[in-house]
């Protein structure tokens, strides 16, 4: 058993009415549960903090359910077993998991995943590596369907899924511009993840900046943002274009929806636009670490990570991720 016998935790005081604000949440503590037949204990190493987040901080209808009031907040953990009630599972052992914001967590063993630590650096696991990547190897290669020679649009380049995206999109021959905040991101983009061009999505003209970037009009638009973004990029899209839809960060603490692109358009141009959830593809998780465990190993993906200190700073970090504070993938380090 672990030598504390107290567990922090992050809790949903209240629901937002627009951005997030520390007030939301609340810092408790409680005893250290007991796992039951079929059950581990965890010790949080590492929390990942993710955009989904804002969804389930909401009562709206959605395609998970709500955090309730009260309740722990919701997120992929890396953690290490310190107690085990499944045979599948020993204490030490390093696995992947939903453990949320808190110092441990009682989960169940079919819903964990080990990992070997020699393999790569086990934050990896809710990045590169975890649902972040997956989400862009996933929405690119089985919605965008990118063929060699197209020019590929990628929102939040520099982030975790759109750093993937788009160093994927290169794999594939294609021409890929990303949009980023700034020009440090935009930089990072171009001469380290080797995108070819990079737009600042705060330019004053950012319809005009993002067509000289992509005088051939746009095949794929991996969406992920939104809002001014995906306005700037629709006039662009080419017949038959391709546009997944795995978020919209831009949107989230809007009270009244935004107006959206014009749809005649799809129409017109024989556009596919297709909204996805990672989750429901978990068959290809196989594949994904087959292929992008490797292309990090061969130096073909890289990615940057945005490091927290300590579960008591989540929720500020988690707002600063909503407002684009954040440089690459944001985790906590909850425990060494």
């Amino acid at each position: 058993m672990p030598g504390s016998s107290v567990n922090r935790r992050i809790v949903l005081k209240s629901r937002p009415d627009g951005p997030p604000t520390p007030a939301n949440f609340a810092m408790e503590e409680g005893p250290i549960a007991e796992p039951d037949d079929g059950e581990v204990l965890t010790r949080t190493l590492w929390l990942s903090l993710d955009p989904y987040m804002r969804g389930r901080m909401s009562d709206k209808k959605s395609y998970a359910r709500p955090v309730p009031i009260g309740g722990v907040m919701v997120g992929g953990t890396v953690a290490r077993v310190v107690a085990t009630r499944d045979p599948g599972f020993a204490v030490g052992d390093i696995v992947v998991g939903s453990g949320g914001w808190q110092d441990y967590a009682v989960l169940p063993g079919r819903g964990l995943r080990k990992l070997d630590p020699t393999l790569a650096p086990i934050s990896t696991a809710v990045g590169v590596l975890g649902m972040p990547g997956m989400t862009g190897y996933v929405g690119l290669l089985d919605i965008g369907r990118p063929r060699a020679g197209e020019t590929v649009v990628v929102s939040a380049a520099s982030g975790a899924v759109g750093s993937v995206v788009g160093q994927i999109a290169k794999i594939k021959e294609c021409r890929v511009v990303g949009v980023a905040g700034g020009d440090e991101k935009c930089r990072y983009a171009v001469d380290v993840l080797g995108l070819d061009a990079c737009v600042d999505h705060r330019a004053p003209e950012l319809g005009e900046a993002l067509a000289r970037a992509c005088p051939d009009g746009v095949d794929v638009y991996f969406e992920s943002v939104g809002g001014a973004v995906q306005r700037a990029v629709w006039p662009l899209l080419n017949d038959f274009a391709r546009v997944p839809v795995c978020g919209l960060i831009a949107q989230y603490n809007d009270a009244v929806p935004q107006p959206g692109p014009n749809f005649s358009s799809v129409l017109s141009k024989r556009l596919t636009v297709r909204g996805f959830i990672v989750s429901d593809h978990a068959e290809r998780i196989g594949g994904f670490l087959r292929d992008v465990s490797a292309w990090v190993r061969d130096g073909r993906v890289k990615y940057r990570e945005d490091i927290v200190e300590g579960l008591e700073r989540a929720p500020d970090a988690f707002i600063g991720l909503l407002q684009g504070r954040n440089f690459g993938k944001l985790v906590v380090r909850v425990a060494s």
